[in-house]
């Protein structure tokens, strides 16, 4: 969070976890060489290696960018300079008075070369365009002594102005953007970094397992993630785009681009279509060659619930679709006012209120509670994350009830209590659908460990993630403010 808020201390914090990654990576090539393979040709390694990679070249082009933007603050550019030189030499040209650095006054009127009283002199630090400069050091004042190495003759017969402007933010742009991807992409390595070795060191999803495995921990990690994001909403994230139960800001606030993304409510609608459009074909793949069951069909209609479902939602959230089918009423009569109260459009079409996410998920939920399973420890854990959902959707529309009696007025985020209780049933219903896979319940099953257990425990670690989430997020503020602030690093701090 502190390379997202942009801070001078990301650097820092990186090259410390780096260091503690280094002897960890120490130790555990120790491990492997001493000990036998018991899980052949895991990803779990690879990941490992890719995550090392990716937040060392983060860490290079953190630096690459501190030391960027220390060159905006302290060095101007090329084309920034020669342009306040040029104007310098303007003003010293269109001048009718010469002026003396020297003596700090103006040629005397009684000088013969003067037909005229010179006019008084007056020395503002603060104009650009007052005329103080001697003819020696015009552009040494304009430049400063630390930015001569830019007039160079050599430097300007080898790079042109427009090339060196050009090259320096193309590659600052390119610097910034991989940054900002980096940022984002170890997050959701990491995450498959540690389920990753879970898996290794219980010994599960071989063969077969591995298509169980993965259709309940990807289906199983997208609530959990939208429970991190859920919390995030409520503490406030994404407020500069509406998604904060708030009034999204204009264009003049945050720039065209965030005015123009899509409602909170349309994303979620369309990550269901695109579920429901893509799960339908991978339904029956670890029975291929087989026979369909009659469970096998109830999942491909659970897949088509969610390609519909999300379909719908996304053309109710369609700002299109709401204008053409008000297009009866888009004007009122020349005969009347076209101020009347009950021709402006209502209160509620500033927030969004569509039901339809919240619908397939309550019917998911209850799907899942009633959903058979050949194990009763697994019958169990289905209720439980099923429940979950159900409880995550009804909470939902306890947000939409109150967001339509009362829709926000303000740009900052309202934080509606019911919210959270969606983010913990999301969040521990994904924990509790991840376990629930088939070789997860053979070995609770073989240990003599009911369901219950699992779930006290996916209890326990959501409610110390939704913590800690709101640690960072706090984290992250901080650091926002301490660079709006200008508030520098210190001789310690990289």
């Amino acid at each position: 969070m502190l390379s997202i808020g942009r801070a001078r201390l990301a650097s820092t914090a990186q090259l410390i976890f780096i260091s503690i990654n280094a002897v960890g990576l120490l130790f555990g090539t120790i491990y492997n060489n001493k000990t036998p393979d018991f899980y052949e040709d895991n990803v779990h390694n690879k990941l490992g290696w890719l995550v090392t990679w990716t937040v060392s070249i983060q860490a290079i082009l953190g630096l690459m960018r501190k030391y960027s933007r220390a060159e905006d603050v302290v060095k101007p550019s090329y084309d920034t300079t020669m342009a306040q030189y040029r104007n310098v030499q303007d003003l010293r040209g269109a001048q009718q008075y010469r002026y003396s650095q020297d003596s700090g006054q103006g040629t005397e009127p009684s000088t013969p070369r003067n037909s005229s009283p010179a006019p008084p002199q007056t020395f503002d630090e603060d104009r650009e365009d007052t005329p103080m400069f001697s003819r020696d050091n015009d552009f040494k004042d304009v430049m400063g002594e630390k930015h001569n190495i830019w007039t160079k003759n050599t430097v300007k017969r080898i790079f042109s102005k427009r090339f060196l402007a050009t090259t320096q933010h193309q590659v600052v742009a390119y610097v910034y953007a991989l940054y900002d991807i980096a940022d984002r992409l170890i997050l959701f390595l990491g995450f498959a970094t540690i389920l990753s070795g879970l898996i290794t060191y219980g010994g599960i999803f071989k063969a077969d397992g591995i298509f169980s495995g993965l259709a309940h921990f990807v289906k199983g990690g997208i609530f959990f993630w939208y429970g991190l994001l859920t919390l995030g909403r409520v503490m406030g994230s994404f407020a500069d785009i509406g998604w904060s139960w708030n009034i999204k800001p204009p264009a003049s606030v945050v720039g065209a681009r965030k005015a123009a993304a899509p409602t909170a409510e349309f994303v979620e609608s369309f990550l269901i279509f695109l579920y429901g459009a893509t799960n339908v074909w991978l339904e029956h793949l670890g029975e291929t060659g087989k026979g369909w069951s009659s469970g096998d069909l109830e999942h491909v209609s659970i897949s088509i619930m969610f390609f519909g479902g999300g379909l719908c939602g996304m053309l109710i959230e369609s700002r299109a679709i709401r204008d053409l089918l008000n297009s009866t009423l888009a004007s009122p009569p020349s005969s009347t006012p076209s101020s009347l109260a009950q021709w402006q459009t209502p209160r509620t079409y500033g927030f969004s209120t569509n039901p339809l996410p919240a619908i397939i998920i309550l019917l998911l939920g209850m799907l899942m509670s009633a959903h058979h399973q050949s194990l009763l420890v697994s019958t169990k854990l289905h209720a439980m994350w099923g429940n979950l959902f159900f409880a995550a959707a009804l909470a939902r529309g306890a947000t939409y009830l109150l967001m339509y009696l009362a829709p926000p007025t303000s740009l900052f985020p309202s934080r509606p209590p019911s919210e959270i209780v969606v983010a913990f049933c999301l969040i521990s219903g994904g924990i509790l659908f991840m376990s629930s896979n088939t070789d997860v319940v053979d070995v609770l099953a073989a240990r003599d460990l009911d369901a219950m257990f699992v779930f006290t425990v996916a209890m326990g670690v959501t409610a110390l993630l939704m913590a800690w989430e709101v640690v960072v997020l706090a984290v992250k503020a901080w650091a926002v403010g301490r660079e709006a602030r200008g508030v520098g690093a210190g001789w310690w701090l990289v």
